[in-house]
């Protein structure tokens, strides 16, 4: 199947964003895929801060897209935008480092005001940055995902189940771009 790169645009280590494209990478496992994650607050913040392309760290995240052949990009939504440590990253990339892939975006957040972050913010981004095709994002309120005592994560049904429908046709639309990347 195909490799996917899931990015955490999550400036937190115990954040919802983070570990809701965790279970989600599970699914796109499970689905055959090669999952390979990111989690862009484990970057030093000289290299991203300091726009330092050559740091070993931007060197390797850029690696990681350049080899993924989709990516899932998840952020939380702070003041109705993305999280500024992944527009950090996405501004260190090269500028067509989505060109031929399938991308999936993904937000969490307080309030439903915030849901249109991720076609008002991201998208635009996710497409000057030459992604082949930008499937339906999803956003999760917080309060659907709740973090059990043990580390797993429980999702409200109807946000668990409305995720395994982006996931899936992120899943498909990959198989898709497959096909005709080896057509063209």
């Amino acid at each position: 199947m195909a490799t996917v790169l899931s990015v955490s645009g999550s400036p937190s280590a115990t954040s919802r964003t983070g570990r809701l494209l965790r279970h989600l990478d599970a699914r796109l496992a499970l689905q055959g895929h090669e999952v390979l994650p990111l989690d862009v607050r484990t970057v030093p913040a000289e290299a991203l801060l300091g726009a330092d392309f050559q740091h070993p760290a931007i060197v390797a995240a850029a690696e990681l897209f350049a080899r993924a052949d989709g990516v899932v990009i998840g952020t939380p939504v702070y003041k109705a935008s993305y999280s500024g440590v992944l527009k950090a990253l996405l501004d260190l990339l090269p500028q067509y480092a989505l060109t031929g892939k399938t991308v999936l975006p993904l937000a969490t957040g307080g309030t439903t005001a915030h849901v249109l972050a991720i076609d008002y913010a991201l998208r635009p981004v996710l497409s000057s940055m030459g992604a082949a095709h930008v499937v339906q994002g999803w956003f999760t309120l917080d309060k659907d995902i709740t973090v059990q005592e043990d580390g797993g994560l429980a999702i409200a049904p109807h946000a668990s189940e409305a995720l395994d429908h982006v996931v899936d046709q992120f899943s498909s639309a990959l198989g898709r771009t497959a096909v005709l990347a080896a057509a063209g």
